[in-house]
């Protein structure tokens, strides 16, 4: 039972168009490798899925899988949907309802002896764990099982490419996160590119190699998963991908002596490990994750500047859980405020109360520098 498609190649594409949806993106995808495509809602994530699977062409670009090309608009190429082996799970599932679990997974063996379907398709259900369910009708499936069938019978197309659509979307939590450790299990065995579609970033984070971030169809940022969410290229990205602290400020004119770039915020001078690439006396933004915002133990309140350490007022206070959110309002009371994620047992071991003063540390290794953007809060 092959997982893929004969050439075992990765994919390639260069997509471009003004309308209905703007798309300006160029992927490279890996054999065997996941590439989580996130943005908000009509960044042209999906449009890029059903444009690879031959459900959408775009104006201009081109595609290629398996050093196969599927399109090019140079040349007038389109491969029709059905000649390209793409195994696509939607955000519906889009399972036939009057048809079971087993006959769904047969449509997509259309291309086998009809001898060979049934039990084929029996061990493609058996692979996602669905023995003994595959007379059901989807109507009679949860969602979880739903989902199943569908990423069966994706497979069961012995695709070149996996697409795969918000595929966990319409499942509860606890579903979602046991549906996400069979596809990290099932992938060991997979030697296609998977391009998974979420909004999820704690999904993005648990099942791919890479993301690629994707706003009003350009690609701002492909990389290493930590990379793309901890050192974002540009305030856009920060946002994308959850950062709340986001601030404005000035390259100092000095280093120190590691060579580090000095970075003046409001009263504060902050060390961050930046490379070269900025000027001195230049405008930029910077940012930093709200766990890398370490919180002052009451008993040592900072070990001096290298700490970066900050000062202010607890303006919110949330625990969630294990984990509590912190507002700290930084200097002026209009000003933007500082984010701080900490373990709940920490906040409960400090005392931590709203309308208190406290010090923070902002670790400098976790401080991004990035190009200035003029809707950086100050």
């Amino acid at each position: 039972m092959a997982d893929g498609g004969s050439n075992g190649g990765g994919l390639s594409l260069l997509l471009s168009q003004d309308a209905p949806i703007p798309i300006n993106a160029a992927l490279d995808v890996a054999p065997g490798e996941i590439l989580a495509l996130v943005g908000p809602s009509g960044s042209g994530k999906t449009t890029t899925l059903r444009a690879i699977a031959g459900l959408h062409q775009v104006a201009e670009g081109s595609i290629a899988c398996g050093g196969d090309i599927w399109f090019d608009s140079a040349t007038g190429m389109n491969r029709p949907t059905r000649d390209r082996r793409v195994g696509f799970v939607f955000q519906s599932y889009a399972l036939f309802p009057h048809l079971t679990a087993l006959q769904n997974v047969m449509e997509a063996l259309g291309d086998r002896p009809a001898s060979l379907r049934r039990g084929e398709a029996r061990a493609y259900l058996a692979r996602v764990h669905l023995d003994g369910l595959e007379d059901r009708r989807p109507a009679t499936l949860s969602g979880g099982q739903q989902q199943r069938v569908a990423v069966a019978r994706a497979l069961a197309r012995r695709p070149e490419v996996l697409l795969l659509d918000e595929p966990f979307s319409a499942v509860d939590r606890m579903t979602r996160h046991r549906l996400q450790r069979e596809l990290a299990e099932l992938r060991r065995d997979l030697s296609m590119p998977i391009i998974l579609v979420t909004h999820d970033l704690e999904e993005a984070a648990r099942l791919a190699d890479r993301i690629a971030v994707i706003h009003h169809g350009a690609l701002l940022q492909t990389g290493d998963v930590t990379e793309v969410m901890t050192r974002p290229k540009t305030p856009a990205v920060a946002r994308l991908v959850g950062i709340r602290n986001i601030f404005a400020g000035t390259i100092d004119k000095d280093r120190d002596e590691a060579g580090h770039v000095m970075v003046t915020w409001r009263d504060h001078r902050l060390e961050t490990t930046v490379g070269s690439g900025f000027a001195a006396g230049e405008q930029v933004s910077w940012c930093i994750p709200s766990d890398s915002v370490v919180i002052h133990r009451r008993d040592r309140p900072s070990r001096g500047e290298r700490e970066n350490p900050v000062y202010g007022d607890v303006a919110e206070m949330v625990r969630l859980g294990e984990t509590t959110e912190l507002v700290i309002q930084v200097g002026p009371r209009d000003a933007h405020p500082l984010h701080a994620s900490i373990p709940t047992h920490v906040a409960r071991r400090n005392r931590i109360a709203e309308g208190e003063t406290i010090g923070v540390s902002l670790r400098a290794d976790a401080i991004q520098v990035m190009r200035r953007e003029v809707t950086a809060e100050s």
